[in-house]
């Protein structure tokens, strides 16, 4: 039986990709149209509202019409690598989209606030585009465990970032950040922190009592004095990278 990834995408990894990762080919719930040179996305998926995962990353696209709110059944969905420079409110309509949603590798400035209603997401990636500041709606899906920023233009976390309580996974690489709120220790389960690339010049103290870190990557980051308590978090198991 043939069976075909439902994104060519890094998947979180763990546990998470096992059940979700790989569906039939026959399966009419998977549409993947990879990389066909599609300019503009065909007006016959619209009417496809069997769909649970729809993948159209790497067509050049430039917009998303609005018919895509009625995919109701969408579970995944993948616009990375085209140039979208901003997303319909309707992409907030998709209930059911708690696995992955890919809209990094764009030209997204925003998002607009209707995405506040996807708060049984799980995974977001907005990475490669032009942010310089996180978009608010992002702060209310309290579902999120893996958060992928890399690459924008960020200068600030706001402390919000605290109502994200079930987040594992916070991915900060290659912004403008000089520090971090002191709320960010309010994240429970935070397991990896990475702030490669960032001109930072001051962590707050109380990460290291973040009751979960694994890892805390700050590779490339040479405007930060070594913080006293960084042997204290590698003593009780966490992984620092320098």
């Amino acid at each position: 039986m043939n069976r075909i990834p439902i994104s060519r995408s890094n998947l979180p990894g763990g546990a998470r990709c096992g059940t979700i990762a790989f569906m039939r080919d026959s399966d009419q719930s998977v549409l993947s149209l990879w990389k066909q040179q599609l300019g503009r996305a065909p007006d016959s998926i619209w009417t496809r509202t069997e769909l649970q995962v729809l993948i159209l990353a790497d067509n050049a696209l430039t917009n998303l019409p609005a018919e895509i709110g009625r995919l109701k059944r969408l579970r995944m969905l993948d616009l990375g690598h085209n140039r979208l420079t901003h997303v319909p409110d309707e992409l907030g309509e998709l209930d059911n989209l708690t696995d992955f949603l890919y809209l990094h590798d764009n030209q997204l400035t925003a998002l607009p606030p209707s995405l506040a209603s996807l708060n049984k997401l799980r995974y977001l990636n907005i990475g490669d585009n032009e942010f310089s500041a996180l978009p608010d709606c992002i702060f209310s899906m309290t579902n999120l465990i893996e958060l992928r920023t890399t690459g924008n233009r960020l200068t600030a976390i706001p402390g919000a970032i605290a109502r994200l309580v079930r987040l594992r996974e916070l991915h900060l690489r290659d912004n403008k950040l000089t520090s971090l709120p002191e709320s960010l220790a309010k994240l429970p389960d935070l397991r990896q922190l990475d702030l490669r690339g960032n001109p930072l010049t001051h962590l707050p103290d109380a990460i290291a009592n973040m009751p979960r870190l694994e890892k805390l990557d700050l590779r490339w980051v040479d405007t930060l004095e070594r913080p006293e308590w960084i042997e204290a978090l590698e003593g009780r198991g966490c992984a620092v990278y320098l």
